[in-house]
């Protein structure tokens, strides 16, 4: 079995990454080349899926304590339901790599693609912010560009997946880090991306963290780990925004917890 990421370009190998089993090693195909990676397709990948709605459907013991870290998810629940069986589905993670999430869909026939988005957002803003104060001769006075602009221009350049190619998508809690525009371009462009049927499960917070996270599959639902934040809180959306920037999608669900993160489901 061997699973890979494809980047479009060397400078990026060092973020995209293909793997073996356990090994996980950079790699690098033509500026055009998909990202892609692909589970087993064996003849117990339907059984696998079935067992894996099971698993998130049934209640923890009341004597047996939550793993520290991880929180139950509904979303995560619904989205096992609604396309756990389509084996040899892809999957998108926008996040960083996870070898406990990558075991999770491979074991259930899944193709998995891997792209930590938010990282390559601010890697994105910082380059164009030191060629634009280059050009102007202005290192701390940047020149201006447009938002909507800047957010075309990096989808463009970092996020390029054939249309209809991907069964869900894990997007997490980019939404509360990007502007206004990207939020709007990126929830058309994953709505482009998903097949019919297909999910995007995301995380909002109903107020601002205060420790910025990284999220990843574990037993019993989602597993938070504490990271150093990439970029910092743009702003809390409000349900009916959520509701409003998905508005696209056939079906929309939201899940507050009593932590503050607020789960989005939405079904194309």
């Amino acid at each position: 079995m061997v699973c890979s990421t494809q980047p479009k370009s060397r400078a990026k190998a060092a973020r995209l990454v293909s793997w073996s089993g356990k090994a996980l090693e950079g790699r690098t195909q033509g500026p055009k080349g998909m990202r892609d990676s692909h589970g087993p397709h064996g003849p117990q990948a339907k059984t696998a899926a079935a067992a894996s709605r099971q698993e998130f459907s049934r209640q923890r013991p009341t004597n047996e304590p939550a793993p520290t870290g991880v929180r139950p998810s509904y979303g995560l629940k619904d989205l096992i339901w609604l396309v756990g069986d389509r084996a040899g589905g892809g999957l998108l993670d926008l996040g960083p790599v996870s070898q406990a999430t990558l075991d999770f869909f491979f074991e259930r026939g899944f193709r998995i693609s891997v792209e930590d988005l938010l990282r390559e957002w601010m890697d994105f803003q910082a380059a164009r912010e030191a060629a634009a104060a280059a050009q102007a001769g202005l290192a701390d006075r940047p020149a201006p560009s447009s938002s909507h602009a800047v957010a075309e221009a990096f989808l463009q350049s970092e996020l390029q997946y054939p249309a209809e190619s991907m069964d869900a998508v894990f997007a997490w809690d980019i939404f509360d880090y990007a502007t206004d525009a990207l939020a709007v371009r990126l929830a058309a462009q994953l709505f482009e991306m998903l097949r019919p049927g297909g999910c995007v499960l995301a995380i909002f917070h109903a107020r601002a963290p205060e420790i910025f996270h990284r999220y990843r599959i574990a037993a019993g639902g989602i597993e938070l780990r504490a990271a150093p934040a990439p970029a910092r809180c743009t702003r809390v959306f409000q349900n009916r925004e959520i509701l409003q920037l998905f508005g696209q999608f056939r079906s929309a669900k939201t899940y507050v917890g009593r932590d503050q993160i607020r789960e989005g489901l939405f079904v194309k």
